[in-house]
């Protein structure tokens, strides 16, 4: 069978090729950005890529054509595919069909933490043996890939941990991907606005999280934080699953109990009862939540307690997730996918309370559609605030202006190129500090030529 996937170099289409190819199908893809090191990734797969969009890339008439989600009417590949007749599906689709349905699926849901959460309950699967397949927004560091079929020798296991996205399935199913995925445990991290781009509110998304939970059966489990007021609606709304409530210094089912206010080490209690202490590298109480999450989701397979905080003592977290990237002259350097502003201040507020009154420079590149529309003016302002210095990039093509960021702040500069934030970041190195770059994207390559500058 030959698998054709338009947008094969995103990292959730580029998983789907990696685990189609795995299942012994011919697979070849096409993207407008075909570099490393996805491209490198799908090459050593033995997958064919083809770099942009047009008709000929489909002369082979492939059996099955999965359509990512970033595509649309009037792309001339789309439009081939349409014009030919070939059959056609979502990337969701074609996961919940071919991989997922005789599968244990564990899915992460929420506005933030699913890439981090979705890596630790991988790992402490892994760690407890029960090689898990997994397809991750990202690479999480103790696999080195963001999606496998299954570990063990015969390529087999009876379960699945996905990131399960809000965002939607393709341009002809406008439905959240997540509600494919009919998870047994389903982890609720949290629900913010987001994904301005698609949802017209928050009420939207909140439509869409219940269709989820129409979708996990009755002796499924699902996980949420007892404090979001916006899961607990949803929640609300109708639920025949039952739930189980993580909390932090607080008395819910499962609680944490914070030794180090940064939550690098903290305990774990199961009505009130004291399972184990995580002693992590990892900081942030966001963090916290999320361990604590993979924690009762592995625990519904039949991980204790105690051995999933062993496990998660060895997680290495994900690559750009507050990645230190150098240490240069009294500098350290972070790469970190910040793409919300409660990202960015959970993230910054970890940080914080690890170096203490250490300097903090945050260079942000507002380039998720929800911010590149100025969704979050005041909340992007207040997210920074603990950062000493805010620098925040502002492109020809924005779609606002940042200087309204300073209404609200008074620790913000805007730059307009790429060149003036290493200017002012070469004269702040003098003083050392905390550098961290948040982007959900290359940011115009600045990662290697502020290395090389400083």
């Amino acid at each position: 069978m030959h698998i054709h996937i338009l947008g094969i170099c995103g990292t959730f289409m580029g998983g789907l090729a990696v685990i189609a190819r795995q299942l012994g199908y011919q697979v070849s893809g096409s993207d407008q950005n075909v570099y490393p090191p996805m491209s490198t990734q799908l090459q050593q797969q033995g997958i064919q890529l083809m770099d942009g969009y047009r008709a000929e890339n489909l002369d082979g008439d492939p059996d099955l054509v999965i359509i990512g989600n970033a595509l649309s009417r009037g792309n001339p590949e789309v439009e081939a595919v349409l014009n030919k007749g070939l059959n056609y599906v979502s990337g969701p689709q074609w996961l919940a069909e071919y991989v997922l349905q005789d599968k244990w699926v564990l899915g992460v849901a929420g506005t933030h933490g699913k890439t981090t959460t979705t890596s630790m309950l991988s790992w402490i699967l892994e760690h407890q043996g029960f090689n898990p397949g997994f397809l991750i927004g990202g690479i999480p560091l103790n696999f080195g890939i963001s999606a496998r079929l299954a570990g063990g020798p015969e390529n087999k296991s009876g379960f699945f941990v996905i990131e399960a996205d809000e965002y939607d399935s393709a341009f002809f199913d406008k439905r959240s991907k997540f509600v494919h995925y009919r998870p047994r445990t389903a982890i609720l991290n949290n629900l913010e606005f987001d994904h301005a781009d698609i949802f017209p509110d928050l009420d939207a998304i909140k439509r869409q999280f219940h269709h989820l939970v129409r979708t996990i059966p009755g002796e499924g489990l699902i996980i949420s934080p007892e404090c979001d007021a916006n899961i607990n609606e949803v929640l609300a709304m109708g639920c025949w699953t039952p739930i189980a409530k993580t909390s932090i210094n607080a008395n819910a089912e499962w609680n944490a109990n914070l030794l180090k206010a940064d939550g690098s080490q903290f305990s774990v209690l199961f009505e009130n009862n004291e399972q184990g202490i995580v002693d992590w590298s990892l900081t942030g109480e966001h963090n916290v939540y999320n361990a604590l999450s993979a924690i009762v989701a592995a625990n519904h397979v039949g991980i204790l307690p105690r051995d999933a905080i062993a496990a998660l003592g060895q997680f290495i977290n994900v690559k750009r997730r507050m990645e230190v990237i150098a240490r240069i002259n009294g500098v350290t350097l972070y790469d970190d996918f910040a793409h919300h502003p409660t990202a960015i201040a959970t993230t910054l507020d970890g940080l914080r309370k690890q170096v203490g009154q250490e300097r903090i420079i945050a260079i942000v590149e507002p380039r998720s559609n929800t911010m590149r529309l100025g969704v979050h003016t005041e909340t992007l302002a207040k997210s920074l605030g603990n950062a000493d210095l805010a620098i925040i990039y502002q492109p020809k093509n924005l779609d606002w202006d940042l200087s309204k960021l300073k209404n609200y702040a008074d620790n913000i500069q805007i730059c307009h190129s790429l060149d003036d934030i290493i200017v002012k970041l070469k004269i702040e190195a003098q003083s050392g500090g905390h550098f961290v770059l948040m982007s959900n994207g290359s940011f115009g390559g600045i990662y290697q030529r502020l290395q090389d500058e400083l």
